[in-house]
């Protein structure tokens, strides 16, 4: 038994994330052959021109993008703070620039010393950055100037000590933000679970893309790292062409990825007591009212459609759910799903995929394939095959 929990495990594992997987292999070639290519660069050539004209075109990437999340923010905060962002990264571009062609040329020439503490408590503050738009994805309101406060204050003082205390404290800087990416992740599961709650498909709120914007984050920290201790200035080719990706692919996200949080914003929780002990009466009307209407092969069945039936609200509605049935909505609904699919496939064996998954409620045959195998442990054809 435990072998085939264990299975069942990695087989969500991999449905779940082996586009991710792809993804970051993608990326890591991509990164490879630049280092490579950095490696032909002459040194002068690069300072002089190839990197302040990577900067030009990472702060206009940075304006261009935050113009069109504000004047397309459609009241949605996380377009408001992802702008924010870009403007900041693009001030500090332009910024360096100016001072590089006004002041000190040396500004540009980046990978030739050693990494400072002050350098690194630098790149913790834009790493910290890079988490806002995630934080306020997975978690609404939550980044408010008290939990800014809390986040930015550890950095704070690292950087103050990595001054005045003779010790090195680089690496101690470093935890910094392995710290945050610790916090995501418990914010990453709350969400999950939250969508799964409430939603009977994940298709169209890409849960996933969280853990790829999670991704390049830590790939973008590991080439700066790796910039600093190779001292090579041209390696600095890979960070920055890698910054304008990351930046221009989210905005992109920013812009185009739906906000699950928008379909039950205008269905607040009304105040309501908890039940006290009608489980059984609650649980025998919606079993009644499922079997009849059989309202999970609508691919748009959510968690608030069981008010038809029950007087709850979400809270409890969700509560209900998880405890009567010991699964998740977006786990029940797909459970239910499934048994229609076997159902049809033993009754109509000649019917195609197509066919199958669309009387079964899924959205698309692709989905079905990849929810009956992640359940089943077997593909539907193998499976109607037996």
């Amino acid at each position: 038994m435990k072998n085939v929990k264990m299975n069942k495990w990695l087989r969500n594992i991999w449905y779940d994330y082996k586009s991710e997987v792809a993804f970051g292999l993608m990326l890591s070639a991509l990164l490879i052959v630049s280092a490579w290519l950095s490696h032909y660069i002459p040194t002068q050539m690069f300072e002089r021109f190839i990197n302040p004209s990577l900067s030009i075109a990472c702060a206009a990437i940075c304006f261009f993008g935050a113009g069109l999340c504000i004047k397309h923010n459609d009241g949605i905060r996380v377009r408001r703070s992802w702008a924010a962002m870009l403007i900041a990264w693009g001030v500090w571009e332009l910024l360096m620039i100016t001072l590089s062609a006004t002041a000190d040329p040396s500004i540009m020439r980046v990978g030739t010393d050693t990494i400072s503490g002050t350098t690194m408590v630098l790149a913790c503050l834009f790493a910290w950055l890079l988490f806002i738009y995630p934080t306020e994805v997975l978690r609404p309101g939550w980044l408010n100037w008290k939990h800014i406060l809390l986040q930015l204050t550890p950095l704070a003082i690292l950087g103050v000590l990595d001054y005045y205390v003779p010790a090195d404290l680089r690496w101690l800087v470093a935890l910094y933000p392995i710290w945050l990416f610790a916090i995501l992740i418990g914010h990453i599961r709350n969400y999950r679970l939250w969508c799964e709650d409430n939603f009977s498909t994940l298709d169209d709120i890409d849960v996933q893309w969280i853990v790829r914007y999670v991704m390049m984050v830590m790939m973008a920290g590991l080439v700066f790292y790796w910039l600093c201790i190779s001292r090579q200035p041209a390696r600095a080719l890979t960070q920055q062409w890698f910054l304008m990706f990351l930046l221009g692919y989210t905005t992109e996200r920013v812009l185009y990825r739906p906000d699950p949080w928008k379909k039950v914003r205008s269905m607040l929780d009304e105040e309501q007591d908890e039940p006290d002990s009608a489980n059984e009466a609650y649980r025998a009307s919606l079993e009644a009212w499922i079997e009849q209407e059989k309202p999970y092969l609508n691919p748009d069945f959510q968690l608030m459609d069981l008010r038809q039936v029950l007087p709850l609200n979400r809270t409890y509605l969700s509560r209900f759910i998880n405890s009567e049935y010991g699964c998740s909505f977006y786990q029940w609904v797909n459970g239910m799903r499934i048994e229609q699919a076997k159902r049809l496939m033993n009754e109509q064996p000649d019917l195609k995929i197509q066919d199958i998954a669309e009387r079964c409620g899924f959205s698309s045959p692709s989905v079905f394939t990849r929810v009956f195998t992640r359940e089943t442990g077997h593909s539907p054809s193998k499976w109607s095959s037996d």
